[in-house]
C-alpha cells in the first residue's frame, strides 16, 4: 500500500516505521511519551566570598609550597608599590631612574629579608641566596622552638606531669565533697605563706579546672594544681608526689560500691609511699562492710571515716536537739571559729582550770597529751604534762594569748540548782526510707528514753519492709518502731498525719542511684507538704532534713531553726579538719558517740540567772562549776544572723540573758542537768 492511501484514525498516534530490511545501525527507539519542554534550572550562581574562600581552601591542601608561594606574591603586591611611592617622595634620592630603582629595591629587600645589596647581577644574587638562607634557618628554628611549647603545652593539658612539691595537700578522686573541700583548703589559715593543692582524678585536667573556677572562685595563695590518672594506680599516684606530702585525702564517690575504689586507692598509696611514712591520710567509707579493709590498707597514720554512720549520728543529735546543725557546721568549716592546739611553755604545770581561765578570747576544751591522745573536757585539777597541749575554740592558731589576769566574773549570775526535770518517752516521725536509716533508728534507741516510738512513713516496698523489722528487732522495747504505709511526697500521706505531735520529724531521700533523678527532689517535695500542713494547723512543726547537695539547702522551703544535715558537705568539712589537725578525729568521735563528752544546747537558766545582764565569763565559770565547758550560746530569736549561734565569744562580752537564750556546753550525756531536749511542742 503507497503511504498516501494510509488511513490515521482520529486519536491514535502514527505508528513508528520499523526497522528497514536490509539496512543495518542503530534505530531510533519508539516515542512513547512526549518531550520535556521544561528549560533547565539554572544554577544559584556564588558569591565572591565564597569562590575566595574556595581557592583559599583549595591552596591550602596544595603544601607547604603553594603557600609559600602565594604568601610571597602576596607580600610583594603590597611591600612594592609602597617602596616605590617612599623612593618616589624621597627628596634625598637622586632623579635618575636607575637610582629610584635601586631605592625600590633597597626598601624592598629590607622588607622581605632579602638583602637588599645593589651593583653587579652576581652580588645581587648572593646577598638574596644568603637573606633566603638566614630566613630558611630562622624560621625553622621558630617552628621547631613553637612546635615544641605547643606540644608541651599539649601535654601539661593532659595534665599527666608530675609534680614536685613538698608540704602540700594531695586529694585523691572527684565527687560531691570536692568543693566543700577545696574551699575549704583555701580557706584554711596557716601560717604558710604559699599553699598547694594536688588533685588526682580520672577526668580530664581542664575539665576539672573549669569546674573548680566555677564552684570555687578565687583561690588567693593558694594554687591548685590538677593531674589526670586513677588514683588506684601507683604510677598516677607518682605525678602529684604524695610522699613528700603533708596530707593525703581520699574522697568516695557517692555510690556505696565506690568504696572498694576507696580500699584499692589506700592499697596503691601504701605502695607509693610506705605503710609507715609520715604522711597523714585522711579517707571515708560509705559502708561499714569495707571499713575494717580500708583502714587494714590505710596503715595506722590513715584516719578512715564512716560515712553513713557519722551521718546518721549528724540527724539523731540535731532532732533530739533543734538548731545543733549550726553548731556543728560552725566548729567545722574554716570560715568562723573551730578547734586548735596550744602549745606553750607557760602551761606547763596549770590545771586545766587555770588554763582555761588564762584564755581570754578563746575557750579551752581539753588536752592533747604528747602521746597523741586527747581528753576531752577534763577535770578541772588535771595539770598539764610536759609534752602536753590545750585543746581550744579559737578563730585560727596564733589567735590564743595567755594572760596573767584572768577575765573577771560575777558570782552573783550564777542560778540556784536547777530542777532535776523528769525523762519522759520522745516520739519521732521518719518520713522516707534508705540505707542510712537502720543507723538512724539504732542510734535513736541507744539515745532516747525507755518507752520512745519512731514512726516510718515510707513505700511498703520488700527492702523496706524487712530493714524496718530488723530495727525494730534489734531496738527491743527501749524504741517502738511502727511502719506507716505511704508516699511522703504525696499531699494525702502528710494530710493523714500530725507531725506536730512528734517532738521531731527525720526526712530521708532515697538513696542515690545512677540514672535516676536526684534524691533531693523527692526531699524537697515532701518539705513542701510539710510546710503546707504546718501553715494549715497553725503549729510549729521541727524539722531535721538530710540532703545530699548543698545547693538545695538554699532552695528548700524552710521554717525558722530547722535544721539541715547535707552529708556530703559535713563529711568533707570533717575530713579537711582531721587533715590539717590529726588530733581531731579523737574529738569528733566522742563528740558524736553515745556516750562521753558530747555537745548539747542546754537552757541558759542551768548557768546563769536569766533577765538580767551577765558576761560570758560568769556563764563559763558557772558550767565549769557543774563539770562542763561553755563555748557559746544560741540567741532565743531564730531569725538573728547565724541562726542565732554564736561561738567562742570573749569572755567580756556581756548580753541580756533571755529564758529562752541556749547555752552551748560540751558535757558528760549521762549528767542529771535536765533533759537534752526542749519542752514538747
Amino acid at each position: 500500500m503507497r503511504k498516501e492511501d494510509k488511513k490515521v484514525v482520529p486519536g491514535q498516534r502514527e505508528a513508528a516505521p520499523g526497522p528497514v530490511p536490509g539496512r543495518t545501525g542503530h534505530t531510533r527507539a519508539p516515542r512513547t511519551a512526549p518531550r520535556d519542554r521544561t528549560p533547565h534550572r539554572r544554577h544559584r550562581s556564588h558569591s565572591t566570598e565564597e569562590r575566595l574562600r574556595y581557592w583559599f581552601d583549595t591552596t591550602l591542601t596544595r603544601g607547604t609550597a603553594a603557600l609559600c608561594g602565594w604568601l610571597a606574591l602576596v607580600c610583594l603586591a603590597l611591600v612594592v608599590p609602597v617602596s616605590t611611592l617612599l623612593a618616589w617622595t624621597d627628596q634625598r634620592t637622586p632623579a635618575s631612574l636607575g637610582s629610584r630603582i635601586a631605592a625600590v629595591w633597597r626598601n624592598t629587600g629590607q622588607t622581605m629579608r632579602l638583602g637588599g645589596e645593589v651593583g653587579p647581577p652576581l652580588r645581587v644574587a648572593l646577598s638574596v641566596l644568603l637573606a633566603l638562607i638566614a630566613l630558611f634557618y630562622v624560621s625553622t628554628l621558630v617552628s621547631l622552638i613553637t612546635t615544641g611549647l605547643t606540644d608541651h603545652l599539649i601535654a601539661l593539658n593532659r595534665g599527666r606531669a608530675r609534680i614536685l612539691e613538698r608540704g602540700h595537700t594531695v586529694v585523691l578522686g572527684w565527687s560531691e565533697q570536692i568543693p566543700t573541700v577545696v574551699s575549704e583548703l583555701v580557706a584554711a589559715r596557716t601560717g604558710r605563706r604559699r599553699r598547694v593543692v594536688a588533685l588526682l582524678a580520672d577526668r580530664d585536667k581542664p575539665a576539672m579546672e573549669e569546674d573548680l573556677r566555677a564552684t570555687v572562685g578565687a583561690t588567693g595563695r593558694t594554687r591548685i594544681v590538677c593531674r589526670t590518672g586513677r588514683p588506684t594506680d601507683p604510677d598516677a599516684l607518682g605525678r602529684v608526689s604524695p610522699a613528700t606530702a603533708d596530707s593525703v585525702l581520699v574522697l568516695p564517690r557517692d555510690d556505696p560500691r565506690a568504696d572498694v575504689e576507696v580500699v584499692k586507692t589506700l592499697l596503691s598509696l601504701s605502695a607509693a609511699v610506705g605503710e609507715k611514712g609520715p604522711v597523714r591520710v585522711v579517707a571515708a567509707v560509705r559502708d561499714d562492710r569495707y571499713l575494717t579493709a580500708a583502714r587494714l590498707a590505710g596503715g595506722p597514720r590513715a584516719t578512715v571515716l564512716d560515712m553513713d554512720d557519722i551521718a546518721a549520728r549528724l540527724l539523731v543529735d540535731c532532732a533530739r536537739q533543734p538548731g545543733l546543725s549550726h553548731v556543728h557546721q560552725e566548729l567545722l568549716d574554716f570560715a568562723g571559729h573551730e578547734f586548735h592546739t596550744v602549745g606553750e611553755t607557760a602551761l606547763l604545770g596549770r590545771t586545766f582550770a587555770e588554763a582555761a581561765r588564762a584564755c581570754p578570747v578563746s575557750t579551752a576544751v581539753g588536752i592533747v597529751h604528747g602521746d597523741g591522745t586527747v581528753t576531752l573536757n577534763p577535770p578541772r585539777a588535771v595539770p598539764l604534762g610536759a609534752g602536753d597541749a590545750l585543746l581550744v575554740i579559737a578563730e585560727d592558731e596564733r589567735s590564743t594569748r595567755l594572760t596573767t589576769v584572768p577575765a573577771p566574773h560575777d558570782p552573783t549570775a550564777f542560778p540556784h540548782e536547777p530542777p532535776e526535770l523528769p525523762v519522759r518517752p520522745e516520739r519521732f516521725l521518719l518520713l522516707g526510707w534508705n540505707r542510712r536509716a537502720p543507723r538512724v533508728a539504732a542510734h535513736l534507741a541507744r539515745r532516747t528514753p525507755p518507752g520512745s516510738a519512731l514512726d516510718v512513713v515510707a513505700e511498703p516496698r520488700t527492702a523496706t519492709l524487712a530493714g524496718i523489722l530488723a530495727v525494730g528487732a534489734a531496738a527491743g522495747p527501749d524504741l517502738t518502731v511502727l511502719h506507716r504505709p505511704g508516699d511522703p511526697t504525696l499531699a494525702e500521706t502528710a494530710g493523714a498525719l500530725e507531725p506536730a505531735d512528734y517532738d521531731a520529724v527525720i526526712v530521708l531521700g532515697p538513696d542515690h542511684r545512677p540514672g535516676h533523678a536526684d534524691p533531693d527532689d523527692r526531699t524537697l517535695v515532701t518539705l513542701l507538704h510539710l510546710r503546707a500542713r504546718e501553715r494549715a494547723s497553725g503549729r510549729r512543726i521541727p524539722v531535721v532534713t538530710e540532703m545530699t547537695d548543698d545547693r538545695s539547702r538554699l532552695i528548700a522551703p524552710r521554717a525558722p531553726g530547722d535544721d539541715f544535715v547535707v552529708s556530703g558537705r559535713l563529711i568533707g568539712l570533717l575530713m579537711t579538719q582531721i587533715s590539717q589537725n590529726p588530733h581531731l578525729a579523737a574529738v569528733f568521735e566522742e563528740l558524736l558517740a553515745p556516750g562521753g563528752n558530747s555537745l548539747h544546747l542546754r537552757p541558759a537558766a542551768h548557768y546563769v540567772r536569766t533577765g538580767r545582764a551577765a558576761s560570758f565569763a560568769s556563764v563559763a565559770a558557772s558550767a565549769a562549776r557543774r563539770g562542763a565547758c561553755a563555748i557559746g550560746y544560741r540567741a532565743h530569736a531564730p531569725t538573728a544572723p547565724d541562726h542565732g549561734v554564736r561561738l567562742n565569744p570573749p569572755k567580756a562580752h556581756v548580753r541580756h540573758w533571755h529564758p529562752e537564750d541556749r547555752i552551748v556546753v560540751i558535757d558528760r550525756t549521762d549528767r542529771p542537768l535536765g533533759p537534752a531536749v526542749g519542752s514538747p511542742p
